[in-house]
C-alpha cells in the first residue's frame, strides 16, 4: 500500500502541476480517503475548485465540519467554496464566525491568518490578526505580518497606523517606514494624511523623539525645511535633548541645500552655549553652509567678507593642521575669486600645504588651488610648474590628471591650442569618466574650431571669455562671448557660445536666461559636443529651480533614448525614475 501511494501520489502531483485538475482530483480523493492526510485535502479540494465542482467540494466539507467542528481550516474552505462561487455574504459569514471563536491562542491566530493569506483573502488575514490583539490584549503582537500584509496592499491607511502604533516600541523600524510610505505615497495628501496622524501621536507623547523625527522627514520630503526646523526646536524647548536631532538634521538641511535653514539651525544650537557637545561642530558646519550661500551668489560682498574673516577666526583659535585645512581652503577661495586679495589667498595655501601629515590627494588638491590663484594673480609659469609638480609627485592618483588638465586649460587660455589638444588627447584615456569627459570636450572643441583663420581667431577670443568666467569676472566674460559674432561671422562656435553663456547664466542664478540659452542649444545644435550636457543641464533646471517637473523627466527621458552612450545616462535614468515615483536606491 505504501508502495501504491508513492506511485499514485507521484503521479497526482503530476496532474496538479500540469493543471490537469480533473485527472489530480480523482487521485487526490484516493489518497485523502486512504490517509486522512490534510496535504492531499488541499490539494484535492483545491482541484474541485479550479474545475467548479463547487457542490461536490461543498459536500466534502460540511462532512468534515461535522466530523471535525473543532478544526477552522474546514470552515474556511467552507467560505471559500462559497467565496469563488459568488456567494460572498455566506462567505464572509462563515470568515468572521471563524475569527470571533479563535481561543486565547497566538498560533492559532496565525494558521488562520495564514490560511486566509494564501488564497489572497488579505483583509480577513488582517482582521484575524486585529481579532487576536484583542484577544490577547496585546497591541504590539502581530506588527511585522500587518505591516507586510499592508506593505503589499499598498494601503496607505493601514501603513501609517502600523507605523505609528509600531514605532514606539521598536525604533529599529523607522528607516523601513521611510523607504516604503516614499515608495507608496503618491501626492502631498499621502504626506499630509501622515502629518495629520503623527501630530495627533505628538499631542498625546510629546516626549517620544521617534514621532518627532518621522514628522521631521515628511516636511523634509515636501521640502518644507522651516517647518522641520520648527518642530524641532519646539521639541527641544520641552524635552531638552534634541540637540543630536537638531544637528543631523541640520545636516540633512545641507545635502538638500537648504542653506538657510540649515544656518538657523546651528545658530540655534551656538545659543545653547559652549558646553552643548554639538558647539564646535554646529560653528563649523555654520560657516560652511554660509560658505556654499556665498557659491550660489546669494549673499553680498560684506556678508563674503564676514564670511571670511570666520574662517580666518578658526584658523588663528585652532592653528594651521589637519583639522583647520578645510577651513584655509575655502578661505583662500574667498580671498582670490570673491575679495580680489590675490595675495593673502597665495600666503593662506602656502601655509596650508606645509601642515605635516596630510594625506597625498589633500596635498595635491591644494597644490592645484594654489596654482589656479597663481593664474588669477597673473603668474601663469608658476601656475604651470605646480601644476606639473601635482603631476609627477602623484602620478598614481587622480589628483595627478587634474593638474594635468588644469595645465592643458591653461594652455588653452594662452591661446596654444595645439599644445592644449596634445595633452587633453592623452588625458581622453583616463580611468576617471568624468576628466575623460571633460578633455574629450576640450579636444573637440579645439579640434572642430580651427578649421579657418576665421574660426581660429573667434576660438581665441572664446578662451579670453573662458578665462575670464574662471576668474569671476561673468559680466566681462558674457560681453566677450556677445562680441565674438560681431568680430568674426559665420564662425563655428555658435553652439560653444550657448553653453558658456548658459553655464555663467546659472552660476548667476539667472535661470530663465540659461534656459533660453539650452533650449536654444538643443533646438538648433543637435549634432553638438554639447548636446547632452545641454539636455541634462536644462532637466536639472526644470526640476530644481524652474519647478517643472513634467519637462525635466521628458528630457530625462530623451537624454536616455537618444544618448544611451552618455556619461550622464545613469543620473538622468535614476533622476527619471525618482520624479516617475520609483523606489530609487531602497
Amino acid at each position: 500500500m505504501w508502495g501504491q501511494n508513492n506511485t499514485e501520489e507521484a503521479l497526482a502531483y503530476q496532474y496538479y502541476q500540469q493543471a490537469d485538475y480533473e485527472k489530480a482530483a480523482s487521485l487526490l480523493e484516493k489518497l485523502y480517503n486512504r490517509t486522512r492526510n490534510d496535504n492531499y485535502f488541499d490539494l484535492y479540494y483545491t482541484s474541485l475548485l479550479k474545475i467548479k465542482k463547487y457542490d461536490e467540494a461543498e459536500t466534502l466539507i460540511k462532512r468534515l465540519i461535522k466530523q471535525s467542528p473543532q478544526k477552522l481550516n474546514y470552515q474556511i474552505a467552507l467560505g471559500r467554496i462559497y467565496q469563488e462561487n459568488g456567494k460572498t455574504t455566506e462567505a464572509n459569514k462563515i470568515y468572521y464566525a471563524a475569527i470571533q471563536h479563535i481561543p486565547k491562542n497566538e498560533f492559532m491566530f496565525r494558521e488562520l491568518a495564514n490560511s486566509f493569506y494564501r488564497f489572497e483573502a488579505y483583509d480577513m488575514a488582517v482582521n484575524t490578526f486585529l481579532q487576536g490583539r484583542k484577544v490577547l490584549n496585546d497591541e504590539q503582537i502581530f506588527a511585522y505580518e500587518l505591516l507586510s500584509i499592508y506593505r503589499f496592499k499598498k494601503d496607505k491607511a493601514g501603513l501609517i497606523t502600523e507605523y505609528l502604533n509600531a514605532l514606539p516600541s521598536n525604533p529599529q523600524l523607522l528607516p523601513q517606514a521611510q523607504s516604503i510610505l516614499s515608495n507608496v505615497f503618491e501626492s502631498n495628501n499621502d504626506y499630509q494624511s501622515l502629518q495629520s496622524a503623527l501630530l495627533k501621536k505628538i499631542q498625546k507623547d510629546p516626549d517620544n523623539e521617534i514621532f518627532t523625527e518621522l514628522l521631521i522627514w515628511q516636511f523634509i520630503q515636501q521640502q518644507q525645511y522651516d517647518m522641520a526646523l520648527r518642530q524641532l526646536i519646539a521639541q527641544d524647548k520641552r524635552t531638552k535633548t534634541t540637540s543630536n536631532l537638531i544637528f543631523n538634521t541640520a545636516n540633512t538641511f545641507v545635502a538638500n541645500q537648504a542653506f538657510p535653514t540649515a544656518i538657523k539651525a546651528y545658530e540655534y544650537l551656538l545659543t545653547k552655549g559652549m558646553e552643548n557637545e554639538f558647539y564646535l561642530a554646529s560653528k563649523i558646519q555654520l560657516i560652511n553652509a554660509k560658505y556654499e550661500l556665498a557659491m550660489q551668489g546669494k549673499i553680498d560682498q560684506l556678508a563674503i567678507k564676514t564670511l571670511a574673516d570666520e574662517f580666518s577666526q578658526i584658523i588663528t583659535q585652532f592653528g594651521v593642521n589637519n583639522q583647520t585645512v578645510f577651513a584655509s581652503k575655502k578661505l583662500a577661495y574667498l580671498q582670490a575669486y570673491y575679495l580680489n586679495d590675490f595675495s593673502a589667498a597665495e600666503k593662506t595655501l602656502e601655509q596650508a600645504v606645509k601642515v605635516p601629515g596630510l594625506p597625498p590627494t589633500e596635498i595635491g588638491e591644494l597644490k592645484i588651488d594654489l596654482g589656479d590663484i597663481y593664474v588669477l594673480n597673473k603668474q601663469p609659469w608658476e601656475a604651470v610648474l605646480i601644476y606639473e609638480q601635482v603631476a609627477k609627485q602623484y602620478d598614481n592618483l587622480p589628483v595627478a590628471n587634474d593638474a594635468r588638465f588644469r595645465s592643458a586649460k591653461l594652455s588653452f587660455y594662452q591661446g596654444n591650442f595645439k599644445f592644449a589638444k596634445s595633452q587633453a588627447d592623452i588625458l581622453k584615456s583616463s580611468t576617471s569618466q568624468l576628466m575623460a569627459n571633460d578633455a574629450l570636450n576640450l579636444s573637440l572643441l579645439i579640434s572642430d574650431n580651427l578649421q579657418s583663420k576665421n574660426d581660429s581667431l573667434a576660438l581665441m577670443m572664446y578662451a579670453d571669455a573662458e578665462m575670464l568666467q574662471f576668474i569671476n569676472n561673468n559680466v566681462a566674460a558674457l560681453k566677450k562671448l556677445d562680441s565674438i559674432d560681431t568680430a568674426y561671422p559665420k564662425n563655428s562656435l555658435a553652439d560653444d557660445i550657448l553653453m558658456a553663456k548658459a553655464k555663467i547664466f546659472i552660476k548667476n542664478n539667472d535661470f530663465t536666461q540659461a534656459e533660453a540659452n539650452l533650449k536654444q542649444l538643443i533646438s538648433s545644435h543637435f549634432t553638438s559636443i554639447w548636446i547632452d550636457d545641454a539636455i541634462f543641464m536644462l532637466a536639472e533646471l526644470y526640476e530644481g529651480k524652474l519647478n517643472n517637473l513634467e519637462e525635466a523627466k521628458k528630457l530625462y527621458q530623451q537624454l536616455i533614448t537618444d544618448f544611451p552612450g552618455s556619461m550622464l545616462n545613469t543620473e538622468a535614468r535614476k533622476r527619471y525614475r525618482n520624479i516617475r515615483g520609483d523606489n530609487v536606491g531602497t
